[in-house]
């Protein structure tokens, strides 16, 4: 007689054991479809994000407009150094070309006062007052330089040779031992106009 195999399932039990697993599929919760999906509430900011992101926008309106007010202060700094840059090389040059007005100025007068002593001294026949006219007009030339800082150097005959002050045009025997290497005739005068010397004294000087 055959032995019976006791793995072996019968007929009978198979639809038994077949509905059971059933029964334990159609118990189990449907978590998966009943779930809202990850990617639904991902899309979807919450009210922190939102408040960062209107904070993010107010600091970039902010920083655009701390742009502009700082680019428009420098399109106006450019524009102002420009006008100045212009306004500074036209007075440059007309200081240039209207350095000497002042002096011209004062200087009018007293070729007014020359005009009119070579008319007077074709009717004149008096010397005197012919010498007497041209050293006044010597002496408001003389004033009319000073005024604009003009001064003659003081008579250098007798003083020592001074290179900052005098211009050797030659040397020639001194008179006496104590005039040597001392200016013993003035060729033309010097002149400084104000601290700086503008024209050295022309000399000879002993040796």
């Amino acid at each position: 007689m055959a032995m019976k195999n006791p793995f072996r399932r019968s007929a009978k039990e198979k639809p038994a054991m077949d509905n059971k697993t059933a029964n334990n599929e159609a118990n189990e919760p449907r978590t998966a479809m009943n779930d809202t999906p990850e990617s639904a509430t991902a899309d979807t900011p919450s009210a922190d994000e939102n408040g960062e992101l209107e904070v993010l926008k107010a600091e970039l309106d902010l920083l655009r407009a701390e742009h502009q007010a700082i680019h428009d202060k420098h399109v106006r700094l450019f524009a102002e150094f420009d006008n100045f840059r212009k306004r500074t090389a036209k007075e440059r040059l007309d200081l240039l070309q209207y350095a000497g007005e002042n002096t011209l100025k004062a200087v009018l007068p007293v070729l007014d006062d020359m005009d009119r002593a070579i008319a007077n001294n074709a009717k004149v026949d008096d010397i005197e007052a012919i010498r007497e006219g041209f050293n006044l007009i010597h002496q408001k030339m003389v004033h009319a330089l000073g005024t604009q800082g003009l001064k003659a150097m003081p008579d250098a005959k007798g003083q020592p040779f001074d290179t900052d002050r005098h211009e050797a045009i030659t040397k020639a025997p001194a008179p006496t031992p104590d005039l040597r290497g001392k200016v013993i005739e003035v060729i033309e005068n010097g002149y400084n106009l104000h601290d700086k010397v503008i024209r050295y004294a022309k000399v000879v000087v002993g040796e």
